[in-house]
């Protein structure tokens, strides 16, 4: 038995605006979903949306705990890439990184970091756009979300881990220290569906015995099941919907 990644998914005060400006950062196609959210469409080979959920969202404290990391293709695209996202309503910020560091951090128009990655990365090459979901997370989170995805490990390496698709299609997601303090909600997470024939009460405890906790019921949305992973982030498991 494993999951299968359904959507990564924004909390966010304006879905549409927020939406549009991640079409053009990942050149995938908006649809409109249900109860005022939005949702992309990739148009590579990813194989899994991105929805962005309206919330009623208080001024951010803290660094998100995932971000993500898009590749380029020449210094060209990577500087262009960058000035039409900041023309778009993203800005330049400093999360403690290096003046040296070749990639350019950027925030998104509603505060979520991420990262535009030089050409020469030699770990993204051969991603499309959406090279990497990349976490603040413990060793032990990557293989939990390893043995729950049956995704293979492809990077164990100081405290670091990272997975990606039996067939080394789609973006990689990684984890790695340090592990911002959480305080508050994350504003991303993970929704995930069954894989065909699965037993939801099964696979629920399957999850907790690898590590997962329950949520927070009241997060529960319908049949679909609010869970924390073992470094107490939340994602969800869609059982209807």
């Amino acid at each position: 038995m494993s999951l299968q990644l359904r959507t990564l998914s924004f909390d966010a005060n304006d879905p549409l605006r927020l939406a549009n400006f991640w079409a053009d950062a990942l050149g995938w196609e908006i649809r409109e979903g249900a109860s005022g959210s939005i949702q992309l469409l990739p148009t590579d080979g990813t194989r899994f949306s991105i929805t962005f959920l309206p919330a009623d969202l208080a001024q951010k404290q803290d660094k998100n705990r995932l971000h993500l990391d898009l590749t380029t293709t020449s210094k060209d695209d990577q500087t262009g890439s960058v000035e039409r996202l900041v023309a778009l309503g993203g800005r330049h910020i400093d999360i403690g990184q290096r003046s040296d560091e070749p990639h350019v951090v950027l925030a998104d128009p509603e505060g979520n970091e991420f990262c535009v990655i030089e050409p020469e990365n030699a770990f993204l090459a051969g991603c499309d756009r959406l090279g990497s979901i990349t976490c603040d997370g413990t060793r032990k989170v990557g293989y939990f979300w390893s043995e729950a995805l049956g995704w293979p490990l492809v990077w164990d390496e100081n405290e670091e881990t990272a997975i990606r698709a039996p067939d080394g299609r789609g973006p990689f997601i990684t984890w790695g220290p340090p592990v911002t303090p959480k305080r508050e909600k994350n504003r991303l997470h993970l929704e995930f569906a069954l894989s065909p024939g699965d037993d939801a009460s099964v696979e629920i405890d399957r999850l907790v015995a690898l590590g997962a906790k329950h949520g927070d019921a009241g997060q529960d949305v319908g049949d679909n099941v609010a869970m924390l992973d073992p470094d107490g982030n939340e994602f969800y498991v869609l059982i209807s919907g």
